[in-house]
């Protein structure tokens, strides 16, 4: 399988899900007490923003929808994530159930065009990074990049049809920087 483009320009701003792609998915998460990052986040991370590139997150908390969850436990995830990865310019959360139709769960494009345009760029000028093919739909739907990172609950149909595909979220941001990576899977 070839590699990624390296013709691909350098993204303004790269906007993650947050569990399975930033943090170890620990189900319907509301304690901050269970985030863990996965390897290499803060250091990948840390090189987009010494870099320039906006950081955000894009992440579906249907939880909250089901009575799981409530928006503070939430918010509290969020914090423990940032105080263990770093700041992000923009947080998106969905709190919505598969049911309700909305314009931001993904794969719906509006938490891509909310976070894009909190940052203040186009989404065009976007990558969004992620472990299901919802959130390369997403970017798609926005007309941003999608780049698969996949894990053990990452289908195979939805690894062939996402347009970028690595190994690891470091792969993954040396793709968006550097125009390739080390973990890529395909194109």
């Amino acid at each position: 399988m070839p590699l990624a483009d390296a013709r691909a320009g350098r993204p303004a701003a790269v906007l993650f899900d947050r569990d399975g792609t930033l943090v170890h998915d620990v189900p319907y998460n509301g304690d901050p007490a269970l985030v863990r990052p996965v390897e290499g986040a803060r250091a990948a991370l840390d090189r987009l923003r010494a870099a320039g590139v906006r950081t955000g997150v894009v992440t579906n908390q249907s939880g909250i929808a089901r009575g799981l969850l409530t928006r503070a436990q939430v918010d509290a995830v969020n914090a423990r994530v940032e105080e263990l990865l770093g700041p992000f310019g923009t947080w998106q959360v969905c709190p919505h159930g598969e049911a309700d139709a909305c314009a931001c769960r993904k794969p719906a494009p509006g938490m891509v065009l909310a976070a894009a345009a909190a940052l203040g760029v186009d989404p065009a000028e976007c990558a969004v990074v992620g472990d299901i093919g919802r959130d390369v739909d997403a970017a798609a739907a926005a007309g941003a990049r999608g780049v698969l990172v996949p894990t053990p609950v990452t289908l195979p149909d939805e690894v062939g049809r996402a347009p970028e595909v690595v190994g690891t979220l470091t792969a993954a941001v040396d793709l968006l920087l550097d125009g390739a990576a080390a973990g890529a899977v395909r194109a």
